[in-house]
């Protein structure tokens, strides 16, 4: 398995990961929008927000299904300065997911020591995470990784102009 930053090629495959947590969705099959363009964009130019993916094959030898390569999960890292922790940045972790094919191989633990390993090595403080009230096994399994539910965390939805 190689841990890498996706490419625009990996975006069809990230969004159809995001789109159903309880199904493989085909990456063909999904419709990348001009929105989801223009925010991959926006993470792929953003030296503070990284779109990471968990793949099956080196990205050298493969890059993509119809070589082989299968993107078996992704999340995306945000850094973030900030003057607690002593100057420290945090990692913000947002956009987990594993194929639900494949789940319960270890490929999320994996996936997510892989990105905490890598904002250690940037000089972060801290890794944190919100997950919705409802994935209850979602949050067993942060727990698991060592993860402590320390805040109340708020979300205000903001319509669209």
């Amino acid at each position: 398995m190689i841990f890498r930053v996706a490419t625009r090629r990996d975006l069809p495959a990230v969004l159809a990961l995001l789109a159903d947590e309880d199904r493989v969705l085909d990456p063909a099959a999904t419709v990348v929008s001009e929105e989801h363009e223009r925010a991959f964009a926006a993470i792929e130019s953003d030296a503070r927000n990284e779109m990471l993916v968990l793949t099956d094959r080196d990205a050298d030898t493969a890059v993509d299904a119809e070589r082989g390569e299968v993107i078996l999960g992704c999340l995306q890292l945000t850094y973030i300065p900030g003057l607690g922790r002593g100057g420290r940045e945090r990692a913000l972790v947002e956009a987990v997911r594993v194929r639900a094919d494949r789940r319960g191989e270890g490929l999320g633990a994996e996936l997510m020591r892989l990105a905490v390993e890598r904002a250690r090595g940037l000089g972060c403080g801290l890794v944190q995470l919100t997950s919705s009230k409802r994935r209850t096994a979602a949050h067993r399994f942060y727990e698991r990784l060592g993860f402590a539910r320390s805040h109340e965390g708020f979300k205000l939805p903001l319509e669209r102009p």
